[in-house]
């Protein structure tokens, strides 16, 4: 059973409509290419804070609401999954969460992720904080879903792990080229796929990209109007090691049973002095 997923590097601006545009044009691109899960950046849809966006009075959110609608409207045209970021709006004067919207084959709003690691100036000036991980599966595949400074907290990755993921789908709009190592780190250790997409306000720092569970780089998108797809294959040969012996042996070993049972009493284990 294999999956075709796409990440993207769209340039945003603070104009949902225009945002709305692009996103239902990379859609159509996705769908040529058989793709059945499409993931745009952090943000996109609403605009970003403190880049595009420096008062929540200024978004037009009627106007985001209905190019949500839209997408939603597309993707059960053609059938394909759909990771969006936008701002949420809450009952005022409660800030907006910042989210990942998810939305199914069949059109609809079926989970949304908000980031629970906010940066100082998002959680003291524009986001509310959310607090649970978010999980969900398409043929056979769990996804589960993170934001931006949120890989500088590795135990949220590890949870995912416990969860069952396949894939990570971290959007993000970083400040620093190291976020990508990071990316590669937490998919190598966690042994799963994991999807960036990133602006291409973010190009100089670097290409949105598909990772894979050995941490190797699968694909990079190379212009703003493209995309970058992968097949998710558990049966790929070259992923057999990372998928089929690390990531089982790590998660029995985390569970600490197969050390415990070999602890040994000895005076040389015990007493830190001798030589």
């Amino acid at each position: 059973m294999t999956l075709t997923i796409a990440t993207t590097q769209p340039a945003g601006t603070a104009d949902a409509r225009e945002n709305g545009r692009i996103v239902r044009e990379l859609m159509r691109e996705a769908a040529a290419a058989d793709v059945r899960l499409i993931q745009f950046p952090e943000g996109f849809l609403s605009g970003y804070a403190k880049e595009q966006i420096a008062d929540w009075a200024a978004v037009d959110w009627a106007a985001v609401r209905d190019e949500l609608n839209s997408v939603a409207d597309l993707a059960a045209e053609l059938g394909m999954w759909v990771v969006l970021g936008s701002a949420h709006p809450l009952t005022p004067p409660n800030r907006p969460h910042n989210s990942l919207y998810v939305i199914s084959d069949q059109g609809q709003v079926v989970t949304r992720y908000d980031k629970r690691f906010c940066s100082n100036t998002e959680i003291t000036r524009f986001y509310s904080p959310g607090f649970e991980p978010i999980t969900f599966d398409i043929d056979g595949y769990r996804f589960g879903l993170a934001i931006c400074i949120e890989v500088n907290f590795p135990q949220l990755f590890a949870e995912y792990d416990r969860l069952g993921v396949d894939c990570l789908l971290l959007s993000a709009w970083p400040v620093d080229k190291i976020f990508f190592r990071k990316a590669q780190a937490h998919a190598a250790i966690q042994n799963y796929w994991l999807s960036l997409s990133v602006p291409a306000q973010s190009a100089d720092l670097m290409s949105s990209a598909i990772i894979g569970p050995d941490g190797s780089e699968l694909t990079a998108v190379s212009a703003p109007e493209q995309l970058a797809t992968v097949v998710l294959d558990r049966d790929a040969p070259e992923f057999h090691i990372a998928l089929d012996l690390a990531r089982p042996w790590r998660a029995e070993a985390n569970q600490g049973d197969i050390y415990r049972n070999r602890r040994v009493e000895d005076p040389r284990s015990s007493d830190r002095t001798l030589v």
